[in-house]
């Protein structure tokens, strides 16, 4: 598997990032995620429409939290021209009690948990290396109809947000 040392920061220290720096206009890697206990979803599961992967450490963060839920705000005014994931390697019960936060549910973005094989992790370059517990890198991907990425963001340090703005129009331009 590539490795691609200090390719991002985590709290101001370099970590290495395992699997392949995607690319605008490559084609979207495929992965298999759990979306809830039983199913499993993979890209060819996903409308062939935009589709926006919001990649969080855990949603048990407040930064995590931040992200998934602006994208849950932005998202709305899209309706359903797009799709939008948020991908943690969280397992599903904790993400599903995030997403069901009585004061704030989570409506536009549904959440996949990249705990079931690490597939999304590898396959798009976003498993942090050397944390005592594996977590994923802050990233967002957009994915056009057709599969090819249009959108890539690797936040330089895993403790900021992404760039919304840049996301958002990458999406909308799509939808």
């Amino acid at each position: 598997m590539q490795k691609r040392p200090g390719a991002v920061k985590f709290k101001g220290n370099p970590f290495t990032l395992i699997g392949p720096e995607i690319k605008k206009g490559d084609k979207a890697p495929d992965f298999k995620v759990a979306q809830g206990a039983v199913a499993t979803v993979s890209l060819a599961d996903t409308p062939a429409k935009a589709r926006l992967f919001s990649v969080v450490p855990s949603l048990d963060t407040p930064v995590c939290s931040i992200q998934t839920r602006k994208f849950d705000k932005e998202i709305e005014a899209l309706g359903d021209n797009v799709a939008s994931y948020t991908i943690s390697l969280d397992l599903p019960f904790a993400q599903a009690r995030f997403c069901s936060d009585a004061g704030n549910p989570i409506k536009n973005v549904k959440t996949l948990s990249d705990a079931h094989n690490h597939s999304f992790g590898e396959n798009y370059g976003v498993i942090l290396e050397g944390l005592a517990v594996p977590v994923l890198t802050r990233a967002v991907f957009v994915v056009d109809k057709d599969g090819t990425v249009a959108y890539v963001e690797y936040v330089p340090e895993v403790t900021s947000e992404p760039n919304y703005e840049a996301a958002m129009t990458a999406l909308k331009s799509l939808a």
